[in-house]
């Protein structure tokens, strides 16, 4: 474990103490198995020993300059045949790789947080990198505990690509007057873990900015937005989420001394400067305004070629994001509705909302021809 600071060294070393602790208590690990694992993590603040490593994965800040600078530096350290990989959400990996000398021998390594307990890897293959690359990454995210996904690259891979519409979906009903506590009580007793509100507040309002901005470049006709949304209004007045214990919701520490939500009417107030217009919404409205967005995004990744299949596209989504795992994916989901009752869904919405509710012309094909993701059961 390499960093250029001793503080950050030890951050990472007390954070390890702290995960295997807990497998301690939860009599998953002895403490001579921990004491182990403690000892195989060696940290160090040079390169010594970089030059007989296998495989390396880059963590540092999501800033292309930086990666830039540190992937290339390493590259020159380890041997001819080891594996670079990136533990990038967003940046293209084609765009890394154009600095590294053997772009072959580097790929994405894409973990979600928490890593520990989140057991989805995307595998990100660029336009150089090998399948020796591929497989070597794989083979480690297996030895790891986690289940590899591999996509091709794309903005947001596959993951982040599908999440960011189901955002907009969410800002969408926000600026039409959905109050946001009622729309995460629907989506999460739709099945959802979290509601979208929530879900911002974990992967953090400056992440959540960064991630919109890349997915709007890569994809201006649907993601691209006119004026401020609840997320950037929230951001604008350092409203982090959990990280600073505010975002759409106010945060306290629990008797476990987790954060707890509480309602605020901060939030509120910050909330209503996006607010268009006064409607309410059934359930029924607010699941369809949610879900289409994220379904047909799945369905364009799945067209684009970013990911293989349907069952690995809804893995995916089970494993990376909490799709209620119940309802079988996003695929799955739409095939449940009926692809033809779907495009009907979607194309009465598209007509108020736009082109991120718009069906693509493979699915209306599949909707008059009677075809499914999955195979008919007989």
């Amino acid at each position: 474990m390499k960093d250029i600071k001793e503080e950050a060294i030890e951050l990472g070393l007390k954070e390890a103490r702290k995960l295997f602790g807990k497998q301690v208590e939860r009599n998953k690990l002895t403490t001579e198995q921990m004491a182990e694992k403690l000892s195989n993590i060696r940290p160090t603040l040079s390169y010594g020993d970089f030059g007989h490593v296998d495989l390396v994965v880059e963590a540092v800040v999501e800033n292309p300059k930086v990666k830039d600078a540190v992937l290339t530096e390493v590259e020159g350290l380890v041997d001819e045949k080891a594996i670079l990989t990136s533990n990038t959400s967003t940046i293209s990996i084609n765009r890394l790789a154009e600095n590294l000398k053997r772009p072959e021998n580097f790929c994405g390594m894409h973990f979600f947080n928490p890593v520990h307990r989140m057991p989805l890897v995307e595998v990100i293959r660029g336009e150089k990198t090998s399948d020796a690359a591929v497989g070597a990454t794989v083979a480690y995210a297996r030895a790891m505990g986690k289940t590899p996904i591999v996509v091709n690259d794309c903005p947001g891979f596959l993951v982040n690509r599908v999440l960011f519409p189901y955002f907009g979906g969410f800002s969408l009903l926000v600026e039409q007057g959905a109050d946001f506590q009622h729309v995460d009580k629907v989506m999460e007793k739709f099945g959802w873990p979290m509601g979208p509100a929530y879900l911002l507040d974990v992967v953090g309002m400056d992440t959540a900015v960064h991630a919109n901005e890349v997915m709007a470049e890569g994809f201006p006709d649907r993601m691209a937005r006119d004026g401020k949304t609840a997320i950037q209004v929230m951001y604008d007045n350092e409203r982090l989420g959990q990280k600073n214990d505010k975002g759409f919701y106010a945060y306290e520490e629990d008797k476990k001394g987790k954060p707890k939500k509480v309602s605020d009417d901060a939030a509120y107030a910050l909330v209503k400067q996006v607010v268009k217009e006064e409607k309410t919404f059934s359930d029924e409205e607010i699941i369809a305004r949610m879900m289409v967005p994220l379904c047909l995004e799945t369905v364009r990744c799945l067209e684009d070629d970013i990911v293989a299949t349907p069952a690995e596209a809804d893995m995916a989504l089970i494993y990376g994001i909490g799709f209620p795992p119940f309802r079988g994916g996003a695929l799955r989901y739409i095939d449940a509705m009926g692809v033809a009752a779907f495009v009907e869904l979607a194309d009465g919405l598209a007509d108020e909302l736009g082109p991120l509710y718009a069906p693509t012309d493979k699915l209306r094909d599949m909707a008059k021809s009677g075809d499914t993701f999955y195979a008919k059961s007989a």
